[in-house]
């Protein structure tokens, strides 16, 4: 396949093949959620935003895999890297008790694996003082180790304080965090002590124009909280805050500017540790490294995922507990392979300076849409490539989602009407054009 001229061809989905594969793999499979009927031929031609599916459509993938695959698919900027790599057995090892490297010295290792995937994490969160990584298997991992490094840190340990419209991920303990959908949540057991506070999803808002509820009057719900008279929470029983800068699952709602400022200044007030859930926003794809590099917080920890195609709590060595086994996974950071790519993604993305491509594509993206003022859009936001379209109905919303897959177009929903877009770090003018043509025919015939 190449890149440069492929395009989206579609006969019909699912294809005879496609549902022989879907009605096998269901024989099996427990209930989840598939989002598209849609099946990966991986050793069919890929390339980019470009794959083929078992019946030979090519389709143009606007999901990156929820932001998994954050070069889309068979990136040489990835594969060439990993040319001299044999495969090796076992290529998943007991990865917290057991080391492994390549070659004698870790400093010029012929192979990157875990040790340097946690040194170039604390590279890119210098900035904030980190200096310490835990690696682990899922994006819930990460989060369910942040909030068990400040529980452990604690002096009275009490409370955790979410946000409405987060989702953290699918441990009882990350669940008890998440307030989206109830079919997440609905019947589980919570952690004790979680208390809840909006998010001020309104980009332009201030304590003066604020509708969610986060600022009233002179105070916002957070100091109300944790105010010395009249708060009903003690500070010094808080545990941690946990936030994501912008919500993924809720939404790919963005804060306003106040939200974030009140925010860090109650991290700093009351000297609550906070952790920033950077799963689906961090490594790049809001044009910054991290999301929360756009705001005016200073994260304690870092949980990161997906992009980074392994996973990682991030903190400062005095927020980690120092006794062992406080915190520890058999399985987790033992993925040679992942690591190995995960270094490799974070290589690419300085190398080829990824961040100002994911800023230059996404204003493109977000410039063709505003200017079509297509029917029934409301909104459309970004930061970098994390990109959202709103619809005034969720029914709209669904049209165009399936009818972007007839014309050959991956997209995914999000929150409760939009539509959010994914495109590879390293996605051209030529694929942006061709995504937003395809999402502007899909909206048209949604109408």
């Amino acid at each position: 396949m190449d890149r440069d001229t492929a395009e989206p061809s579609v006969r019909g989905l699912p294809g005879d093949a496609a549902e022989a594969w879907i009605e096998y793999h269901h024989e099996y499979a427990a209930p989840s959620e598939y989002s598209h009927e849609f099946v990966w031929d991986v050793t069919a031609d890929a390339e980019g935003p470009f794959c083929t599916d078992v019946d030979g459509n090519v389709l143009l993938d606007f999901t990156c895999h929820i932001g998994a695959a954050p070069l889309g698919y068979n990136n040489p900027k990835i594969l060439d890297r990993m040319e001299e790599f044999d495969l090796v057995d076992p290529m998943k090892i007991a990865g917290q008790d057991f080391y492994a490297g390549a070659g004698s010295s870790p400093t010029e290792p012929t192979h990157s694996m875990a040790s340097q995937l946690m040194e170039r994490l604390i590279d890119v969160t210098d900035h904030y003082g980190m200096d310490t990584v835990f690696l682990c298997n899922s994006g819930a991992e990460a989060i369910e180790n942040a909030m068990k490094i400040t529980y452990a840190q604690a002096g009275t340990p009490k409370y955790g304080v979410t946000f409405v419209g987060g989702f953290h991920g699918r441990t009882l303990g990350t669940l008890s965090m998440t307030r989206t959908k109830s079919v997440y949540t609905r019947s589980y057991p919570e952690v004790a002590g979680t208390r809840t506070v909006p998010f001020c999803e309104d980009r332009s808002c201030d304590a003066e124009s604020c509708s969610c509820g986060f600022f009233a009057g002179e105070r916002s719900q957070l100091e109300r909280l944790l105010e010395p008279e009249g708060g009903y929470v003690d500070p010094d029983e808080v545990s941690f805050m946990v936030l994501e800068p912008v919500q993924g699952v809720g939404g790919y709602n963005f804060p306003s500017e106040s939200f974030m400022t009140e925010v860090a200044r109650i991290n700093e007030e009351y000297d609550i540790p906070l952790i920033v859930d950077e799963i689906q926003s961090g490594v790049g794809r809001t044009g910054k490294m991290w999301a929360s590099d756009h705001y005016p917080i200073e994260p304690d920890v870092i949980a990161s995922a997906k992009a980074l195609r392994s996973a990682a709590t991030i903190s400062r060595s005095d927020v980690f507990p120092q006794e062992k086994n406080r915190i520890g996974s058999t399985w987790g950071g033992g993925d040679i392979l992942a690591a190995m790519q995960g270094v490799l993604t974070l290589d690419a993305i300085e190398e080829y300076d990824l961040l100002e491509n994911a800023v230059e594509r996404g204003e493109h993206m977000k410039e063709r849409l505003r200017d079509a003022e297509p029917e029934g859009v409301v909104d459309v936001r970004g930061l970098g490539l994390m990109l959202a379209v709103e619809f005034d109905t969720a029914d709209r919303r669904n049209a165009v989602v399936e009818n972007a897959i007839e014309r050959g177009m991956l997209t995914l929903g999000c929150g409760k009407k939009a539509i959010r877009l994914l495109p590879p770090l390293d996605v051209t003018a030529r694929e942006i054009d061709l995504g937003a043509d395809l999402l502007l025919e899909s909206i048209d015939a949604a109408a």
